[in-house]
């Protein structure tokens, strides 16, 4: 008697751009489902699971928290796409910008920096200026479409667990996940 196929593990990815982390927060909400998904995924990268500092490739699912609002986003998020197989906006910062999307209307990134480093300094009012030091915020804070085909939305502010169960369990099934109903696809 032949034993069934046992499916490979999913080359799991979470990444943290601009955003809260309250998308991660929510993952980790699954409880105690995470123990059962541990042994049916690999964790390649996540700031919330691994010290791996570099993205890896043949990633098979990312599930991609925040807007891009800076310089190591922009590069970031270019480097996931190019590894992963399925990208997932994950949350509504992802999808429309969301709360980081509100300096959008200011007069650019000068009005930010001047406005956090100068006047609400404590005493030592100065921009940073050592190179790395703070990465070149864009011009506009973008949602992860805007810039790289995006496979799925998971929308929420935070998604709920639930919906991120269902997402996580239809895709190690292989199946395409449903996102219909208003459990599904409501943000906020």
């Amino acid at each position: 008697m032949s034993q069934p196929a046992k499916l490979p593990k999913l080359r799991l990815a979470t990444v943290w751009l601009a955003g809260c982390s309250g998308c991660h927060m929510s993952f980790l909400d699954l409880d105690e489902w995470l123990i059962e998904l541990a042994p049916r995924i690999e964790m390649v990268f996540s700031p919330i699971a691994s010290d791996t500092k570099t993205y890896p490739e043949d990633v098979d699912v990312a599930l991609v928290e925040g807007g891009v609002g800076n310089s190591d986003n922009l590069a970031l998020i270019h480097q996931v796409r190019q590894r992963t197989r399925l990208l997932v906006s994950f949350g509504d910062c992802a999808i429309t910008a969301n709360v980081p999307g509100l300096r959008n209307p200011l007069a650019g990134p000068a009005a930010v920096l001047d406005r956090s480093y100068l006047e609400l300094a404590d005493g030592s009012a100065q921009w940073p200026h050592a190179p790395g030091l703070v990465p070149e915020l864009l011009e506009r804070v973008l949602p992860v479409h805007e810039l790289v085909p995006v496979d799925l939305f998971l929308p929420g502010c935070p998604p709920p667990a639930e919906r991120i169960r269902a997402v996580l369990e239809a895709l190690l099934r292989g199946e395409q996940p449903l996102m219909e109903g208003a459990e599904m696809i409501r943000f906020g």
